[in-house]
């Protein structure tokens, strides 16, 4: 099986070691770029390419919705998951909306990630069990 390089995208610098470390545990997960802010992702994903970009939404700059949405025009092929503090449903759908294929609210990121993060590359939804909202896809559109 080929590489899975990723991009992790976070302003806490503490987090980001946290979601690296985790992700290196997997054998055939690498960490190739590291962003802490929107924009530096957006570049960042245009010019490395990757198959999986771990992306927060509380970003400087460039929020991760927004970044999201340029990503997703440059490189299509990328699987987005996003790790976020946000626990509202109606940001995580307008996330799915964009084209998100996962996201963790980071509080149950240690239990949840890496669960996500092989649904996500098998092609598999995953929504955290820390959103808000009684019933996440009910009439929604994502």
């Amino acid at each position: 099986m080929p590489e899975i390089r990723i991009l992790v995208v976070d302003d806490h610098e503490l987090f980001r070691r946290f979601v690296c470390s985790k992700l290196e545990t997997i054998p055939g997960l690498r960490v190739t770029g590291e962003a802490s802010d929107g924009l530096e992702a957006v570049l960042k994903a245009e010019e490395l390419q990757l198959d999986l970009i771990v992306l927060d939404i509380g970003l400087p700059g460039l929020d991760g919705i927004e970044a999201a949405r340029r990503i997703r025009k440059i490189t299509p092929k990328s699987i987005i998951l996003f790790v976020s503090q946000e626990s509202d449903a109606e940001v995580a759908r307008e996330a799915f909306r964009l084209g998100a294929m996962g996201y963790v609210v980071k509080v149950h990121a240690a239990s949840e990630l890496l669960a996500a993060v092989e649904a996500v590359l098998q092609g598999r939804r995953y929504v955290g069990s820390g959103l808000s909202g009684d019933h996440f896809f009910d009439g929604a559109d994502v």
